[in-house]
């Protein structure tokens, strides 16, 4: 029996744990809720979903995937945008719901197949499995904001 090192167990721990966290946390919102931008400035659940999953693309692309979208033609997503002022170029929470549903299966799909990862690499994963779990973390704010209870208890 090969031995898988720890560091990918570790990830793909993160990776899952943090979409059940992210399903959660999404279920039950439409579409007109997840477009609402609470004080007129903080970012909507559609931006944030759609961020997470630009910047997932670059995590599978750091992992030797193709992304699930073409960044070019969904960079309203992408960081240092002002969601507020591009929301006219947002797809449906739904759609995005399936884009995210598509990042999981190739991220575990990618990290099932593995046995080690490349030294080279771990300071981005690090830094991407961060950068989700920071920004999956406040949709169970924007839930309470929109009215609806918390999703994790």
């Amino acid at each position: 029996m090969e031995t898988i090192s720890n560091d990918i167990e570790i990830i793909k721990y993160l990776i899952f744990s943090n979409y059940k966290v992210i399903l959660m946390n999404v279920d039950g919102i439409s579409n007109e809720e997840a477009m609402i931008f609470p004080n007129n400035e903080a970012n909507c659940m559609n931006w944030i979903l759609g961020h997470l999953i630009y910047i997932r693309n670059a995590f599978l692309n750091v992992l030797g995937e193709e992304s699930v979208w073409n960044n070019e033609k969904f960079s309203c997503y992408n960081r240092g945008e002002i969601p507020l002022n591009r929301k006219n170029e947002f797809i449906s929470f739904e759609e995005l719901k399936a884009y995210l549903q598509e990042t999981q299966n190739k991220l575990e799909s990618k990290l099932n197949s593995l046995e080690s990862i490349d030294p080279v690499i771990i300071n981005d994963i690090s830094g991407l499995t961060l950068h989700e779990i920071y920004h999956s973390g406040q949709f169970g704010y924007l839930r309470r904001i929109l009215g609806n209870p918390g999703a994790i208890k």
